[in-house]
């Protein structure tokens, strides 16, 4: 089995992304020319299924108010990965980073997250790329 590589799995996510794998609330205006904006979180809990490790959580701060959450990931030896970073225009400021546990069942973006895992893993060869990852984990109600 050929391993998955570090550049094979970004590159599979980025061209994953669209408007209908972003946050709910920010599909009608999600901008295909900032392609990482709104895909944190779902590409997070992805990034944390292919290559396990935390999930960090930091704010965003607009003139010192909270505006947003921003998600990503943490590897052993402290090793950060962080594929929507470029999101963020020059005002919006990520504070903080603290590890969050990965919940037992993903609610509020369930299906964005299920498809961007889909598109994700058949870019990187399906039944190879599965066998490397989690069991997806399902709203119970």
């Amino acid at each position: 089995m050929t391993p998955l590589l570090l550049t094979d799995i970004e590159s599979a996510v980025r061209a994953s992304w669209g408007a209908d794998t972003c946050m709910l609330d920010s599909k009608d205006r999600w901008p295909p020319e900032n392609p990482a904006r709104d895909q944190c979180g779902v590409t997070a809990l992805v990034l944390h299924d292919l290559l396990g490790g935390e999930l960090v959580r930091g704010e965003v701060h607009v003139d010192g108010v909270r505006t947003d959450y921003h998600w990503w990931n943490r590897l052993g030896a402290g090793v950060e990965i962080d594929l929507t970073r470029e999101q963020f225009a020059p005002e919006e400021i990520v504070t903080g980073g603290t590890v969050v546990a990965r919940p037992p069942e993903i609610v509020r973006c369930r299906e964005e997250y299920e498809l961007l895992r889909s598109r994700v893993l058949a870019k990187l060869d399906g039944p190879a790329a599965e066998r490397a990852v989690r069991p997806v984990a399902h709203a119970t109600s």
